[in-house]
């Protein structure tokens, strides 16, 4: 049952199933658009949440405001060590939590110190962890939402009672609330940045006096980790390089426009990976796409098939990939690099596509120029329709029952 449910988590499946999709009865069926439902609702919830409270609108004027007042980089450098597994050292796969910000705080965390610094430039924090021009106003949240009453209103719950009533103080106390949760969004990222072990944390947070973490002192570390040695890999800003496998490259857009705030992890992890790999052969991704294959993808990135897989379909869905359709004479091999890891990705001869086979895929950095808000609110309504259409028509060719007719005790 679980793995028919993780062969169709891919909304092509449930849309349009067929022998090979791996549902097998209705009950399978019923099962994985219920969830899917669930899983897509849940998520516009949160995202109109965002939109109504002005987070992500917010978040993405305060970084505009960094990139305007700093170097106004075209683009953000990351090394691709932090995409890449180094034996047991997987440090991507750890970030891709269902809940948090670790990962998207710490390319944020790039974003700022690329705005700020020249390359090779030693990074030290500037910027404190609350307030006006902190760190905690770069990042989009929705707030605490209350499962019982369908609301976000417990934010009211401790607001003294001489001050409601006041339509202009439950607002700034809503604000308060949400200000103080962001705070405790981005402390949560340090602690797992920082728990990522003693050679793969990516920051290093001080101590006081009794041994508790000294949230504002912490210090960013390059993006293969701390390392082995002891003095730290402290982070300094990457300069280009012409291969991907020492470098990739983010386009501000993504910052900018707010995607980085409404992708979830396993999203922009698939997001970096697919840039990585177009980068690191743009011949072959300009001409037929760029794919990866399960076992490879294991042994350089550490994702799993439903985190790649569910991340490629929200891609397409919200325009940031495509499809790309591989000629038959192209040498599936070709790169740019000469890293014997990265050819096995290209290892895979072309050919038509059969089932359970590996997309190949294209990206669409146009994709990034649009309202990252906007956009996603347009995909998962029409994501829920489709589920929704989907469901009924299959609820009236169940077994027994003819196309379009009615159940018994209607």
């Amino acid at each position: 049952m679980i793995n028919v449910l993780i062969r169709v988590k891919n909304v092509s499946d449930v849309l349009y199933p067929d022998q090979n999709s791996g549902i097998k009865t209705p009950t399978i069926f019923g099962a994985v658009v219920a969830d899917a439902l669930e899983t897509t609702g849940r998520r516009l919830r949160r995202l109109r949440q965002m939109r109504k409270t002005g987070s992500i609108t917010s978040a993405c004027e305060a970084l505009a405001s960094i990139w305007e007042a700093g170097k106004k980089p075209g683009s953000i450098v990351l090394r691709s060590a932090l995409l890449r597994a180094d034996g047991e050292r997987l440090r991507l796969t750890k970030l891709v939590l269902p809940r948090g910000i670790a990962l998207r705080f710490y390319l944020l965390a790039a974003f700022e110190a690329q705005c700020r610094l020249d390359a090779d430039d030693p990074w030290q924090n500037v910027l404190p962890l609350k307030g006006p021009g902190s760190w905690s106003a770069l990042v989009a949240i929705d707030g605490a939402y209350d499962t019982a009453s369908g609301t976000y209103d417990t934010a009211l719950e401790d607001m003294p009672a001489d001050l409601r009533g006041s339509t202009q103080a439950e607002d700034r106390w809503r604000k308060m609330k949400l200000e103080d949760q962001r705070l405790q969004q981005v402390k949560g990222a340090l602690r797992t940045l920082e728990d990522l072990g003693q050679e793969n944390a990516l920051v290093s947070i001080d101590r006081g006096a009794r041994g508790q973490r000294l949230y504002e002192k912490f210090s960013l570390m390059q993006e293969s980790g701390r390392g082995e040695n002891q003095t730290p890999d402290f982070y300094t800003v990457p300069a280009p390089h012409w291969a991907a496998a020492k470098t990739i490259t983010l386009p501000e857009d993504f910052f900018l426009k707010g995607w980085i705030q409404v992708l979830n992890p396993s999203e922009v992890a698939t997001w970096l990976i697919l840039r990585m790999m177009s980068q690191w052969a743009p011949t072959k991704h300009r001409t037929s796409g760029v794919f990866l294959t399960t076992r490879p993808r294991m042994q350089l990135f550490g994702l799993r098939d439903d985190a790649w897989e569910d991340g490629c379909q929200r891609l397409l869905e919200f325009g940031l990939i495509r499809h790309a359709e591989p000629p038959e004479t192209e040498d599936a091999g070709e790169g740019v690099d000469t890293d014997p890891v990265m050819e096995e990705l290209f290892s895979q001869p072309a050919r038509v596509r059969q089932p359970y086979e590996p997309h190949f895929w294209q990206m669409t950095d146009g994709g990034l120029s649009k309202d990252a808000a906007q956009k996603l609110d347009q995909a998962l309504i029409l994501r829920q329709q489709a589920l929704d259409t989907a469901a009924i028509k299959r609820t009236q060719q169940a077994p027994g029952r003819p196309a379009g007719g009615r159940p018994a005790d209607e």
